[in-house]
């Protein structure tokens, strides 16, 4: 999915306005399970900054690396003066240099399969953490997202990325969890969920689709009658789902270089 993973940049203010924030209950989550102060972390497609901002406020010195340009710009608007910024995907991330925390925050996805874990591991010093959160935002009443449904089928079947394994939606541990589980790099994999509902205009729902990238791929004349028909069954103000599933893992120092 190289094209949708770059395709974010274009949209980079919109994805700053309209993409929800991450509560302080993620970082409480995260830093509780790494049982000990948690100085240096490195954030993996760090977007516009959202979970940049989270751990920075929490005395982390974040070092957040994004492959976009225009993200990158929007990023460094957004954070404060001490987060580093790097111009990087995460598979072109020099070895080396080591953290207490490596995440992802609703990125992991973008990352290529083979050598995923190894290279995490490398990432992580003695007994680091790895972290992955996110979760798709849905529409939260059956009616309208049906509706919505109908409206997108000429345009799009789904507007939503599939779990990169294959894990059905009704297994117990999702993606990236399956993954970690089966990793000899990591231990002590964790899966949990933050509850969140939120309530937006129709015009902020737009807004916010305009910035996913199932969307940003459309033919652009394509994407604008997809958002005029959406729009058309939207009531003004609409109920939104943005549940977090966080996966934590550690660092296994029996097999991690």
């Amino acid at each position: 999915m190289p094209g949708r993973a770059l395709s974010f940049g274009v949209m980079a203010q919109a994805y700053e306005r309209f993409r929800p924030g991450y509560p302080a209950e993620l970082a409480d989550a995260v830093l509780g399970y790494a049982g000990r102060p948690v100085v240096t972390a490195l954030e993996i497609g760090a977007g516009t900054g959202k979970a940049t901002r989270v751990f920075a406020g929490r005395g982390v010195a974040v070092t957040a690396t994004e492959p976009d340009g225009a993200m990158l710009a929007e990023l460094r608007r957004q954070v404060p003066a001490d987060v580093r910024t790097v111009r990087a995907a995460f598979e072109e991330l020099p070895p080396g240099e080591r953290y207490g925390l490596v995440y992802a925050a609703a990125a992991l996805h973008w990352t290529r399969p083979a050598g995923r874990w190894s290279r995490m591991a490398a990432l992580l010093d003695a007994g680091g953490v790895f972290a992955s959160f996110g979760g798709p935002v849905r529409l939260a009443d059956p009616a309208v997202e049906e509706a919505v449904r109908a409206a997108r089928a000429p345009f799009l079947a789904t507007d939503e990325v599939p779990s990169p394994d294959g894990t059905p939606p009704e297994e117990a541990m999702q993606w990236p969890g399956t993954e970690l589980s089966r990793s000899p790099w990591f231990s002590d994999v964790q899966q949990s969920l933050i509850e969140r509902r939120l309530t937006m205009s129709a015009d902020d729902w737009i807004g916010h689709l305009s910035t996913v990238s199932a969307y940003l791929v459309l033919p652009p004349a394509e994407r604008k009658r997809a958002f005029e028909e959406i729009l058309r069954v939207l009531p003004a103000t609409v109920e939104v789902d943005a549940d977090l599933t966080v996966h934590l893992a550690r660092r296994n120092d029996r097999s991690a270089p």
